[in-house]
């Protein structure tokens, strides 16, 4: 031993018996470096899984955040053409929501969720930002139902804006169209002509888009055209719809300034005109005859 750490004789003996040593250390060692292998590729399998299910959920979420914001983009863009069309319209106008629609397919009509509360009444126009689409038939406190001018039992006057014809157009259910009836063969009217409403039914103000006509046809042997016509209104793709109030007619004034902007001169008003009041008016005891000269 003192030789060996003195002069390092059995430096060779020790490196052959631990190169004979070492399979016999591998072996033994085996089974733990399995282990911490097993351990690690199991916590790391775990790990990618959880993370994985995180990132489907976020995905998830994120996809119906960006389905949410297409539809708020949606609104928004019917929002602002609703407000553009209000812009052109000098009556009191408000917007209400579509709630219900009739699954009738001969039927057209909404259900909306403004009512008698907010002042809406029987017959009140519905435009949207393209046209006119209907008016309102029935009204309850909450809500109001109405009918859309495609329906089988609406009428609309309206007028060509090219020409001023006054026509009838008649809804046509199902199809999504409009017929105008009863026109003579000899009617100047043609495709892609543009029909407003002519307001002479009293319920519609006149000059709003009412529909373009798709088809125009002269039969021979028959008094009438046969022309149908498609609303100017998406009729079927609205959320929202605009409801009108038409303003009545300003009756005649009298007054001075009136008048005046009438181009006419108001009759001048005496200074002295009495007062109509409801008390009587004042009596005064009647003056004493003069006296008679005695001569």
């Amino acid at each position: 031993m003192t030789a060996d750490h003195r002069q390092h004789y059995l430096e060779g003996v020790r490196t052959g018996l631990s190169a004979a040593v070492y399979p016999l250390y591998y072996v033994i060692n085996l089974p733990i470096v399995a282990g911490g292998w097993v351990g690690s590729n199991f916590t790391t399998h775990q790990t990618l899984k959880a993370e994985n299910d995180r990132l489907k959920s976020e995905h998830l979420l994120l996809r119906a955040q960006v389905q949410k914001l297409a539809g708020l983009e949606a609104e928004n863009r019917r929002l602002r053409t609703l407000l553009e069309a209000s812009a052109n319209v000098s009556e009191r106008i408000s917007v209400a929501d579509i709630v219900a629609v009739d699954i009738d397919p001969y039927a057209r009509k909404l259900v909306l969720n403004k009512g008698r509360r907010e002042g809406v009444y029987e017959g009140q126009p519905l435009i949207d930002g393209a046209g006119v689409m209907g008016q309102v038939i029935e009204v309850g406190e909450p809500s109001s139902v109405a009918i859309l001018i495609t329906d089988t039992g609406h009428s609309l006057p309206v007028m060509l804006n090219r020409t001023g014809l006054r026509a009838i157009a008649v809804g046509m259910g199902a199809s999504g169209e409009m017929d105008l009836p009863y026109l003579p063969n000899s009617t100047d009217i043609k495709k892609g002509d543009v029909l407003v409403t002519s307001g002479l039914d009293g319920r519609f103000p006149p000059n709003y888009p009412a529909a373009i006509v798709t088809y125009a046809e002269k039969k021979s042997g028959q008094p009438f055209m046969q022309v149908r016509a498609t609303p100017a209104a998406r009729l079927e793709h609205n959320r929202e719809v605009v409801l009108v109030w038409r303003a009545p007619p300003v009756p005649k004034s009298t007054r001075p300034e009136a008048a005046a902007a009438q181009g006419r001169t108001p009759a001048p008003v005496p200074a002295s005109a009495p007062l109509t009041t409801n008390s009587p008016a004042p009596t005064t005891p009647p003056a004493k005859p003069a006296p008679t000269a005695i001569r």
